[in-house]
């Protein structure tokens, strides 16, 4: 049988672009830059999306590492996206409000050969919901309480 984990975080709109983020004891803010009229007291919803990307990878391989008993030196991953924010801004409705492409680099420090840091990512891909929540379509709902 399949274990399935409800994970919920609650947000809350504090100031201008300031947002009060809590998921179980933790608490993170996300704000915009100064020159997008906020007061860059947290990262973006977009930087925000990226480094949960990054970090579910980085999770994975801790993960992976220990069941395969992979001694990880070293795990770092570096993740870039491209938007159009005419689209997000409403200037335009063309190509989409989302990424169009994120581009994630990572450096193993383990040691594997070439061929099986290849595998050891690829099944790092396979495995990592944020991932996996990406590159496939998963239906949002939004409830008006």
């Amino acid at each position: 049988m399949a274990m399935v984990k409800k994970i919920k975080v609650d947000t809350k709109w504090i100031e201008n672009f300031l947002i009060e983020v809590k998921a179980r004891n933790h608490i993170i803010y996300v704000d915009q830059p100064e020159d997008s009229g906020g007061k860059n007291k947290g990262i973006t919803p977009l930087e925000h999306l990226l480094a949960a990307l990054g970090s579910c990878i980085c999770s994975m391989a801790v993960i992976i590492a220990k069941q395969k008993n992979i001694e990880l030196k070293n795990f770092d991953v570096s993740v870039e996206g491209e938007i159009d924010y005419d689209v997000l801004l409403g200037k335009s409705k063309q190509p989409r409000p989302g990424f169009y492409k994120i581009v994630v680099k990572v450096k193993v420090d383990a040691a594997l050969t070439d061929i099986e840091k290849k595998e050891f990512i690829k099944e790092i891909q396979s495995r990592c919901p944020v991932a996996d929540g990406l590159m496939n379509i998963t239906p949002v709902e939004v409830i008006i309480e």
